[in-house]
């Protein structure tokens, strides 16, 4: 399968793309990473500049369709670019409309809200974002992991980095359902 990675040039979680991406990689899947600009992406570690890591597809030039997954990294500076980027909302907004599977942590339903792709559904995020997900129709629960099936695409979602072990663990075989048919 492959799996898509949406960011930003800069504001990432480093953890957040790194631990994910990890977890497809052992599971025998390809990660691609996606973002609204080509070159690279500067991850953090909370504040503080961490590594770079190379642009392999501007979200522009891609296709929902051309990709089993998505996983959207968080950090407060990614997912806030990400939305008033209409190419990365309208990519988004695919995955749903498509049936396919998403995963997201932290900051990252900022990017779903203006996708307007959480009404009815149950998630979870930073606490910071609870307001923002009941104002945009959805449930918040304040939970390590959330698992959506309502409507035609799973959403997975977790609140922050100490929830990785366990938003790994979810995603994963959520994604893998969809490779078993």
């Amino acid at each position: 399968m492959r799996i898509a990675f949406l960011m930003a040039p800069e504001g990432v979680e480093q953890i957040e793309l790194t631990d994910p991406w990890h977890a497809v990689v052992e599971a025998g899947d390809e990660p691609v990473l996606l973002s609204t600009e080509p070159g690279q992406i500067q991850a953090f570690n909370h504040l503080d500049k961490a590594d770079q890591f190379p642009v392999q597809q501007v979200v522009g030039e891609a296709s929902a369709d051309s990709f089993d997954g998505l996983v959207l990294p968080g950090g407060v500076a990614n997912p806030d670019a990400l939305r008033m980027d209409e190419q990365a909302v309208s990519f988004v907004r695919d995955f749903f409309e498509q049936g396919r599977p998403v995963a997201a942590i932290c900051h990252a339903p900022w990017t779903l809200i203006e996708a307007d792709v959480v009404r009815g559904r149950t998630l979870t995020s930073w606490p910071s974002l609870r307001t923002d997900i009941r104002n945009a129709g959805a449930t918040w629960v304040d939970e390590q992991v959330s698992v959506c099936g309502a409507g035609p695409s799973t959403l997975i979602t977790s609140r922050k980095p100490d929830d990785l072990k366990a938003f790994c663990e979810a995603f994963v075989p959520e994604f893998q359902k969809r490779k078993q048919g």
